[in-house]
């Protein structure tokens, strides 16, 4: 019997091909691809189902009549040399992710409020008016921590991942992923986006790309944090963490700053530190942050000039990145507390024990199959 011919439609056959953001790897897998989108021949019905994964595209897509339209549903803030720029085109990868946290995200909602849990108070909590200090105080009384807590750490790594829990454990998610779910093959980038908050009263969601500098990710989480304040989502790149210009994030980051290195504790430890050959290590050591962030919040206080600045940056980011080797590995259900979140994680299998979750929908939600699923749950001490 020979194989069955499909007829699509060229206009979405050609949205496809460019939305994938890999065109020269479709084009020589595909190579009767041009004579499809001029309908010269036809793909069979399995060439399609190739096509579609190999563009990250719904078989269902290629009946339409028209392309659907991508679009993020969150704002999106993006600076580029200290100048905002609008961005209309998103990658497949950043839309792909945004949608994933927000299937997690809807789900989570209602299996809370059917708990009967109440909205977080903290959330929108504070406005535009309101005084940075008052707000990062406030974060931090929220958490649970004192001031000069990080110092009690022993490193800014350390600092982060105790920043992590307390945030999870106050009712937020917490994402840190470096690729679309678990494909390897599709890493984030950090050029594109930082990170991203989708704010709810329930279960706001932070999401880090994990393919950024660890060095960063400290007042990502931050400036993430504060939106959750602000009662405001959005994706970000913060550039040389530099917001754009918009009051929501220039309020953020200075919320995030203040929250990292508060200035009067800064100018008192300034001029003890700033003749030392590195005093950003100084500075780091003693806040428990990177360095880079210590010397955005001096240039921030005025203590440098952003020339000063910028240098020190490029030369920070030329170091890391030659002495960042990728990822080495690790223990896949350890990364998977990253990746999904703890409470998340903690909730959905709960669910199943329960049957109030079916496990295939357990699977789409986690993006673990089968025995992957069962041994994660295994490794939470929460067995299904």
């Amino acid at each position: 019997m020979p194989a069955i011919k499909v007829d699509i439609n060229p206009k979405v056959l050609l949205w496809a091909l460019n939305r994938s953001g890999k065109r020269l790897a479709v084009e020589k897998n595909f190579p009767k691809i041009y004579e499809w989108i001029e309908k010269k021949s036809k793909p069979t019905f399995r060439q399609l189902e190739e096509l579609a994964k190999a563009t990250y595209t719904p078989l269902g897509y290629f009946f339409l009549d028209e392309p659907p339209e991508d679009q993020l549903p969150i704002p999106y803030f993006r600076t580029i040399n200290g100048e905002p720029i609008s961005q209309q085109r998103f990658s497949l990868d950043l839309i792909e992710t945004v949608q994933m946290m927000q299937l997690r995200q809807d789900w989570m909602r209602e299996y809370l409020i059917e708990l009967g849990q109440e909205p977080l108070p903290f959330v929108n909590s504070a406005k535009l008016e309101s005084n940075p200090h008052e707000v990062a105080q406030n974060i931090k009384n929220t958490l649970g921590l004192k001031t000069g807590w990080a110092s009690q750490l022993p490193s800014w790594t350390d600092a982060l991942k105790e920043l992590r829990d307390r945030i999870e454990d106050i009712g937020i998610i917490v994402v840190v992923n470096g690729v679309v779910g678990n494909n390897t093959h599709r890493k984030l980038n950090p050029e594109e986006f930082r990170g991203f908050v989708l704010v709810d009263e329930y279960v706001p969601l932070i999401f880090i790309n994990g393919a950024d500098a660890k060095a960063a990710q400290m007042f990502t989480i931050a400036h993430e944090l504060a939106h959750i304040w602000f009662g405001s989502s959005a994706a970000f790149d913060l550039r040389e963490l530099q917001p754009s210009d918009d009051k929501i994030e220039q309020i953020c980051n200075l919320v995030a700053a203040e929250f990292l290195l508060p200035e009067d504790e800064l100018q008192r430890v300034w001029p003890k530190v700033k003749n030392e050959p590195e005093p950003f290590q100084t500075l780091a050591k003693h806040f428990k942050v990177s360095e880079i962030v210590a010397a955005r919040r001096v240039l921030d206080i005025g203590y440098i000039t952003k020339s000063d600045f910028l240098k020190f940056y490029n030369d920070y980011q030329a170091k890391e990145r030659s002495t960042n080797h990728g990822d080495k590995g690790g223990n896949f259900y350890n990364t998977q507390n990253m990746r999904i979140g703890r409470r998340f994680a903690k909730a959905v299998i709960t669910a199943v024990k329960e049957g109030k979750l079916l496990p295939h929908e357990a699977y789409q939600l986690t993006g673990l199959y089968g025995t992957a699923f069962d041994k994660y749950a295994k490794y939470l001490g929460l067995e299904v």
